[in-house]
């Protein structure tokens, strides 16, 4: 599958909504589904105002954080970044957008994990508790280093879903998905030179706390997670065919952010 398209695709058709029933997609910004030959696909904008258009660049945010999810070795739903005309409130729009495939295996059903965990924990567990009594602590520790690197802002209780299977008595997590709040999805190109990468911003982490930094001293020093390293060459593999959809300045603060937090991660791994 080509990871970025460049060459505008006519997406016209796509009917966009704030709120729908699908994988993968849970929050406010506009997504849309299609069924193809491929199976069913879900698309999503970055930051929409429906006066000056599409504002954001999550979509962009979403393809640097699946690159880096792959060179560290962590499963996670794959993304494409397409280049696409759209209709949104019957105006055209040519914007970057991303797109992945449903993740769900033949009879799944999904449900958030803040919706299981209601469901099903002891009394007084907690989410983390109630995660690692049900054997997903190595994915759990994968995803606040993950979340820590990217300073991902939005890992609430519905952007990490169970898949259950009740014929064949399953349960799983699904890959993690849903990066693209994170880095400076927020700040405007007039305010990075201010950014300071290492700053530990307040996070939304439904089995943790609102700080980055400190859930991952929830990690038990045993049980850090086996990750592929993160070397300096990578940043070509990040970035690669990048160029063009946000600033070379942001680019630049992303890598920044990314180096410094590994680093500052693996100072925190190799303690004691």
């Amino acid at each position: 599958m080509e990871q970025i398209i460049h060459d505008p695709q006519d997406l016209t058709t796509l009917s966009w909504s704030k709120t729908r029933n699908s994988s993968g997609t849970a929050g406010s910004f506009l997504k849309a589904q299609e069924v193809t030959p491929s199976g069913k696909m879900f698309y999503k904008l970055s930051d929409y105002d429906a006066f000056h258009g599409v504002i954001g660049h999550e979509s962009v945010n979403e393809i640097i954080a699946d690159r880096l999810l792959s060179i560290l070795g962590i499963p996670h739903l794959s993304y494409q970044l397409i280049l696409a005309d759209i209709l949104v409130d019957h105006k055209p729009i040519r914007t970057w957008l991303c797109a992945s495939h449903d993740f769900r295996q033949r009879g799944e059903r999904k449900i958030a994990l803040d919706d299981y965990y209601s469901l099903n924990r002891m009394k007084d567990e907690s989410p983390l508790a109630f995660c690692i009594r049900n054997g997903w602590s190595e994915y759990i520790w994968q995803m606040l280093v993950i979340d820590y690197l990217i300073l991902n802002r939005d890992r609430h209780g519905a952007n990490i879903e169970v898949l259950t299977n009740r014929y064949r008595k399953t349960v799983r997590l699904a890959p993690l998905f849903d990066h693209g709040l994170s880095f400076f999805f927020h700040t405007p190109e007039e305010s990075l030179e201010k950014e300071d990468v290492m700053r530990d911003k307040p996070v939304q982490c439904f089995v943790g706390s609102r700080s980055a930094a400190d859930n991952l001293k929830l990690i038990p020093k045993d049980e850090f997670p086996c990750l592929n390293p993160l070397k300096e060459t990578d940043r070509s593999i990040l970035f690669n065919g990048l160029n063009g959809t946000i600033s070379e300045m942001r680019l630049t603060l992303i890598w920044e952010m990314i180096w410094r937090r590994w680093n500052a991660y693996e100072n925190l791994r190799n303690q004691g």
